[in-house]
């Protein structure tokens, strides 16, 4: 449990620097990256993989590329659902959800 607690505020903290590392992307505060975080996971459990199934054809097509636009509309989707966090464009959602997927990656090496 206590693992589970440590990665939510790693992810979070990780948020947080998406956050001010890249512009159009903004957070209200800890908590809101918090909340940002569950639903992350929750969008990445449950919509993502039905997302990556229906574009398998063009994601063939561009050599797995089209997961990066995939991964942008998750982040303005949970920008949409998420008080508190901003995604000013797709340009940002972009930039954003491949600095956060780079973290993601550290994060889980770290901890796995």
């Amino acid at each position: 449990m206590l693992f589970l607690l440590i990665r939510w505020m790693l992810f979070a903290l990780a948020l947080l620097f998406v956050a001010w590392v890249v512009p159009g992307i903004s957070l209200a505060g800890f908590s809101a990256a918090l909340w940002s975080a569950i639903v992350i996971g929750l969008v990445n459990i449950f919509i993502k993989p039905v997302l990556i199934l229906l574009t398998l054809p063009i994601n063939i097509l561009t050599l797995g590329l089209f997961t990066f636009v995939i991964n942008a509309l998750m982040l303005l989707l949970v920008a949409k659902l998420v008080d508190g966090f901003n995604v000013d464009g797709f340009l940002a959602a972009l930039l954003g959800s491949v600095v956060l997927s780079i973290i993601s990656l550290f994060i889980n090496r770290l901890y796995f």
